[in-house]
This record gives C-alpha cells, structure tokens and sequence, in this order.
C-alpha cells in the first residue's frame, strides 16, 4: 500500500500539506528585504547561507487578511526546479503519512483562490488536509502579480 508523507502547516484556519520531498527546509522568521514595487504577496527575500530566496504570503495569496502585526510567520522553504521559494505561513505542523488511496480532488465548494492552489484533500478526523501545489503558487504569483502602480511585474 502507497502511502504520502506531507509536512503540513496552518494558513489561518486551513491545515495544508506538501510533499516531503518537495521540502528544503523549515526556518523561523527570517529577516528580508523588500523589493520595490513587488506585489503583496511577494514579501521579499532572504538569505539563506548564501542562497537567496523569495519568500511569498501564503496569506495574501489565499486572499486572507493580513498577518496580526506582531505575529512572525514561519518559512516553508520548497525545492524548486530553478531556485528555491519560501512559503511564508502562520505555523509549522507534523510530517503526517497518508495513505494514496484516500486522496480526493478538492471539493467544489472551495473558494477558487484556494482551490487553484492545491492539488486535492485528505479527510482527517474534523477538518480536511489542504494538499498545496507550491508549483501553482509561484505561477501564480507570477502571473497575477501586479505591482503597486497597477502594472504587471513578470
């Protein structure tokens, strides 16, 4: 029987997963610098030990309010084909081992912001696990980027 390893962490009252594999590491708040001009959801970068990263909000990409000030988020630090990207999230949850078989598509009734992110769900006792598509979230960020002026960034 197949089973996933997802590390999972929360977005506001959402529990999300990602493939363990897919997973650089998981940092604390990292200090950043900012890009002028960058979308919201772009946060800035960082640097870690020596390779620079962009880091984007999970929050403001799922159209959630903003971080409370004083509340750090913590960093998902995915592997990408060309560079890595840190998923700024609330906090840090389990490596949790599913089995493949109780994978499902994500429901319809999911708001579409959150919908295009993921790639489907497992049902946990009480709440589901939102399976996130990191890949989507920097196409994503990408393509519905724009800058503060109104024009897009590429």
């Amino acid at each position: 029987m197949a089973s996933a390893q997802l590390c999972t962490f929360s977005v506001d009252d959402l529990l999300f997963g990602v493939e363990v594999t897919q997973v650089q590491e998981v940092l604390r708040f990292q200090p950043m610098t900012r890009i002028p001009l960058a979308p919201e959801r772009i946060r800035g970068l960082i640097n870690l030990r020596g390779q620079i990263v962009t880091a984007i909000d999970l929050r403001s990409c799922l159209g959630f309010a903003p971080r409370p000030p004083g509340e750090d988020p913590m960093n998902v630090v995915i592997r990408g084909v060309e560079s890595s990207i840190s998923l700024l999230v609330d906090s840090i949850g389990d490596v949790i081992e599913l089995p493949e078989e109780a994978f499902e598509s994500a429901p319809s009734t999911m708001k579409p912001a959150q919908r295009n992110l993921i790639h489907g769900v497992y049902k946990l006792t009480g709440r589901l696990l939102l399976v996130l598509a990191p890949e989507r979230v920097l196409s994503f960020t990408q393509t519905h980027a724009t800058s503060r002026t109104g024009e897009l960034v590429a």
